[in-house]
């Protein structure tokens, strides 16, 4: 069993102790601002177990129908996750603005308050957890799940604020107003997900820091070469696709012009380890004068 796979199901079984906890709260207290907190997390079981399939098909091999592997995989999981945040957000508003026209009294608050507390202590290290190896092992299904999370405890934090708010000041119209605002800001998140995810299967380049260490080892490595132009990028879950044009000299034998390339793979992959690198090699006639020049 992979390291994702196995985050990925810690994230079912964090999900499902913090959504009981949140329930539990809002059983004790009535309170319409933590049904919405709770309501989230629901989402958050959802999107866990969405990941955890996400991320079990991205780790297919390629095969006759899927050359390229199954990498993509884990951008609809993350699509899914921004779709279910948005939706989750709706739900949240739409019980603020009944809870607005009728405010509830909160009963039990302090416990209520302690219970919610506890939930969203677990879900802050929880969020560090997947983001943090997400971004380690290239995961955008466990980076999508980790942002998730923080709107999570972003939102809790306000949550519990207003629950404070409304008990001891006695404005009991705080609780729906600060849910309210609470899927406002889910509703934000949830499009961020979703923006972020649908860039990976639009294939989009590699970031510019990255692209700029791509062009050193290319101008470092190819000695022997001429140059390197056409060079194009695009990501997918772990993997990072490059392909260019390599100019040479004509005469150079395709021996010495497959050692360069391997060369220059290699240099890449120390770099990139999941890179998949395609090279066309061209003769000095097709040179450009323009792209990457080999120092």
């Amino acid at each position: 069993m992979s390291r994702t796979i196995r985050i990925a199901l810690g994230s079912i079984v964090v999900g499902l102790v913090v959504l009981g906890l949140k329930l539990l709260a809002w059983w004790l207290t009535g309170s319409v601002a933590l049904l919405s907190d709770a309501l989230e997390s629901t989402v958050n079981v959802a999107t866990a177990f969405a990941a955890l399939i996400a991320i079990h098909v991205a780790a297919r091999p390629a095969d006759a129908g899927h050359p390229y592997g199954h990498h993509k995989a884990e951008f609809f999981s993350a699509v899914l996750e921004g779709v279910m945040i948005i939706v989750a957000a709706l739900l949240i508003m739409r019980e603020a603005y009944f809870a607005f026209q009728h405010p509830p009294v909160i009963e039990a608050p302090a416990m209520g308050i302690a219970i919610n507390a506890a939930a969203g202590v677990l879900n802050a290290f929880w969020c560090w957890v997947l983001i943090t190896k997400g971004r380690k092992h290239k995961s955008p299904a466990l980076v999508a799940d980790g942002k998730h999370l923080l709107s999570d405890v972003i939102s809790s934090g306000g949550v519990l604020l207003g629950v404070i708010l409304a008990v001891t000041t006695g404005w009991a119209i705080l609780d729906p107003l600060l849910a309210g605002l609470v899927g406002l800001n889910i509703l934000w998140s949830g499009w961020k997900v979703t923006a972020s995810s649908l860039s990976g299967l639009m294939d989009e380049a590699v970031p510019d820091k990255t692209l700029e260490t791509i062009r050193a080892i290319i101008s470092d490595k190819a000695t022997g070469a001429i140059e390197a132009h056409d060079l194009r990028t695009r990501h997918a879950g772990k993997v990072t696709f490059i392909d260019f044009h390599l100019v040479v000299d004509g005469q150079t034998t395709v021996e010495d012009a497959h050692e360069i390339c391997d060369r220059i793979e290699q240099s890449l992959r120390a770099k990139l380890p999941e890179a998949q690198i395609t090279i066309h090699v061209e003769p000095d006639h097709k040179a450009k004068h323009s792209g990457v020049l080999v120092l």
